[in-house]
């Protein structure tokens, strides 16, 4: 099994940026894929961002294209996800988790190991 620790979180104004962070220690990191999930109140976790072993793919929720990157650097045991231009509906406990695949197929089952999370708020 892999430890994942997030931090970064907080809270921003609308239209802002924060980077989170994901630590992994434990199981080869570099060798599976990483991903972020959220949830929001009331509301089930949905995917966010995935990226590759290597980071040659990546993939993106639709509601968060062309405002978020995730990246990684296998040096560090680290994942990351950029996020700019924050909406309030952005709200949520971000989640980082690691896939047992090293690519991303889709289904959230896939990832089999996940961190604690951290609070993102953004007011609007």
């Amino acid at each position: 099994q892999v430890q994942l620790v997030e931090s970064g979180g907080g809270l921003v104004q609308a239209g802002g940026s924060l980077r989170l962070s994901c630590a992994a220690s434990g199981r080869t990191f570099s060798s599976y894929a990483m991903g972020w999930f959220r949830q929001a109140p009331g509301k089930q976790r949905e995917f966010v961002a995935a990226i590759s072993w290597i980071g040659d793919r990546t993939d993106y929720a639709d509601s968060v294209k062309g405002r978020f990157t995730i990246s990684r650097d296998n040096g560090k045991n680290t994942v990351y996800l950029q996020m700019n231009s924050l909406k309030a509906e952005d709200t949520a406990v971000y989640y980082c988790a690691q896939s047992r695949l090293s690519y991303y197929k889709g289904p959230s089952a896939d990832f089999d190991s996940w961190g604690q999370g951290t609070q993102v708020t953004v007011s609007s």
